[in-house]
């Protein structure tokens, strides 16, 4: 198992963010949606629990196969899609995402929003994530793929016309206001002998360029979503959802497209439904609304054990 906690600072407040991050993972998503691979919104719905109050759940599936690494691809079928579920409760959020063709792949990220600039210690207030394997993540200068560019969400180049920010500068994170900070603890674990270190790892680079694009986009499309209401948004991200699930349903309609590199819903669901996982030995468990029920990951897992 590998614990790494990110930092990413953004020249936002935690209120502004709320509105920005729902607007950014609705385009986003939307955008990455495409050719037989995307995000299929499977449901989004407000939950509440015990210690975090009022909440909101989504569960999505992320049909990535093209983006596995070769020596990946071995070992997991053709049609290859995570399901993610995430917690909403700003400023505090949990995601998790499992795998029903690997039971022992799970990444679990806790995060907390704050206005500072990255400097908390144990905001996640438990056992302190080893100095070694706390990361800064800068929007303005690392690096990001090759392919995930873009001239107008270049920051050194950003200037927001509804709020005066921009563009960053180095060193930008000491003396620019507002600042904000997205701490995010991720944990990966993989337990499969041969295999862990290099999965974990890819995880984590993978995530970390995530994070970087993500966050880039919140800031560089502020002007698109500043001003918006809670409800404005949300409105925007159904809409955004039901857009990107026709996007993934007419590629698997499309008699020219190519069924090699296009999800076949018919046979995920033929291995992912109860009857068939239990032909296979699998035994399923519910996902709860809650997450403070949450005794340990939520995923699929083989029997005998």
């Amino acid at each position: 198992m590998l614990v790494k906690e990110y930092r990413i600072c953004m020249p936002l407040t935690v209120d502004e963010y709320r509105i920005g991050q729902l607007y950014m993972i609705s385009k986003h998503s939307n955008e990455q949606s495409g050719g037989g691979e995307g995000v299929e919104v499977v449901r989004n719905e407000p939950c509440t629990d015990p210690k975090h109050g009022s909440g909101q759940i989504t569960e999505k599936r992320i049909y990535l196969n093209s983006k596995l690494p070769t020596w990946m691809k071995r070992f997991v079928p053709m049609v290859f899609y995570l399901t993610e579920t995430a917690w909403n409760f700003y400023p505090y959020t949990i995601t998790e995402y499992t795998c029903s063709f690997l039971p022992r792949f799970h990444v679990k990220i806790e995060t907390h929003f704050k206005n500072d600039n990255g400097c908390s210690k144990n905001v996640f207030g438990d056992d302190p994530t080893p100095t070694d394997n706390v990361c800064f993540l800068d929007i303005l200068s690392d690096p990001i793929p090759e392919k995930n560019y873009k001239k107008s969400e270049d920051l050194s180049d950003w200037v927001s016309e509804k709020t005066g920010r921009g563009p960053l500068v180095d060193g930008w994170r000491n003396d620019t206001k507002p600042i904000m900070c997205s701490y995010k603890r991720v944990t990966c674990s993989f337990e499969v002998y041969g295999f862990q270190g290099r999965t974990e790892d890819f995880v984590h680079r993978n995530i970390r360029d995530i994070l970087l694009v993500g966050h880039r986009q919140a800031v560089a499309w502020i002007d698109e979503w500043h001003g918006m209401t809670l409800e404005q948004v949300r409105e925007y991200e159904r809409k955004q959802q039901e857009e990107t699930n026709c996007k993934l349903k007419s590629d698997i309609a499309s008699p020219g497209s190519d069924p090699a590199i296009r999800p076949s819903f018919t046979r995920s669901i033929s291995v992912t439904d109860e009857s068939s996982l239990k032909k296979m030995g699998v035994t399923t468990l519910d996902i709860p609304s809650s997450p403070s029920s949450l005794k340990g990951p939520v995923r699929l897992k083989s029997t005998p054990e």
